[in-house]
């Protein structure tokens, strides 16, 4: 039986000029649709303080909750902080801990938010302030069975915070691919970074994609999979510079959870991602994730 948890966190206060909407809107339709139903809907509350400090700087996680963080440190995160933000994202990081737990116990499991890929080990940056994979991959280290763990990345912005805190982690392998002339203009190392030209399309994208996840599949035996599925490589995104079609990004998820379901190992996906100028493309191509998800591992 799949174990399904979709993580739904609070959109943040209307002065914070970010789209936040999807988080509501999300699991609505989800819900409206019947792809999901109530009982599958988890609010997690905040996450222990020790299992972020095994990730983050004990000094910037205090000055963090203490509103301490510099005005220029915040421009840099794309945020004015707040206690409500920064209960906000505690509550994020709880949410995809909890939906890596379940997933061992039935494949796979979604956070609605989550994918802060930005945040780095003393600073945040891109609208992330702590990183939720990072976080949730040493949990699971450290409390479970799981030894190796694999990070596929596939928001159009590479997860150079994600790569930067795994430098040293051997059981932690990351994946990212993204636009090569998108943020961040300075690029960490990921084990595999796969960058993209302006105007990718499905076609190139989706073989590219294939032929890395096989060849990640030749040398990596993984226990457990981080998807990071940002919706930010369509065609009509904002931030984004690449040019998927929603059936392309559909596409994406079809692969990346048919890898998953081929190695039989259970999957958490983060949402990460997406800016297009209609909240219903966002909706939708999320809403796709879900979809393509649930049908792959059932």
């Amino acid at each position: 039986m799949i174990a399904f948890d979709s993580i739904y966190v609070h959109p943040l206060p209307e002065n914070h000029r970010f789209p936040m909407e999807k988080y509501d809107l999300l699991p609505r339709q989800l819900l409206h649709e019947g792809t999901i139903s109530e009982n599958e809907i988890i609010v997690p509350k905040k996450i222990n303080q020790a299992f972020i400090s095994n990730i983050h700087c004990k000094d910037y996680l205090n000055d963090l909750q203490s509103l301490k963080i510099s005005a220029k440190q915040q421009r840099q995160s794309g945020f004015v902080h707040t206690h409500q933000l920064i209960q906000r994202e505690l509550t994020i990081m709880e949410g995809t801990r909890m939906a890596a737990e379940s997933a061992l116990k039935g494949a796979i499991s979604f956070n609605i938010a989550g994918g802060t890929h930005h945040a780095f080990f003393n600073r945040g940056e891109g609208f992330c302030l702590l990183n939720d994979q990072v976080i949730a991959a040493k949990w699971l280290q450290n409390n479970t069975h799981v030894n190796q763990i694999l990070i596929i990345d596939l928001d159009v912005h590479q997860g150079n915070g994600t790569a930067a805190l795994c430098t040293e982690e051997k059981n932690i392998y990351t994946f990212s691919m993204h636009g090569k002339n998108n943020y961040p203009l300075h690029k960490e190392k990921s084990d595999v970074d796969l960058e993209l030209e302006n105007g990718t399309r499905d076609k190139e994208y989706l073989y590219k994609l294939e032929k890395q996840l096989h060849e990640i599949g030749n040398i990596l035996e993984p226990d457990f999979i981080f998807y990071q599925c940002g919706v930010d490589v369509l065609e009509t995104d904002k931030l984004g510079k690449l040019s998927l079609s929603m059936n392309g990004c559909k596409q994406r998820d079809e692969i990346v959870f048919n890898f998953s379901k081929e190695l039989d190992v259970p999957i958490t996906c983060t949402m990460g991602g997406g800016y297009s100028e209609d909240i219903k493309t966002i909706i939708e191509a999320h809403a796709n994730t879900f979809r393509v998800g649930l049908n792959c591992r059932i």
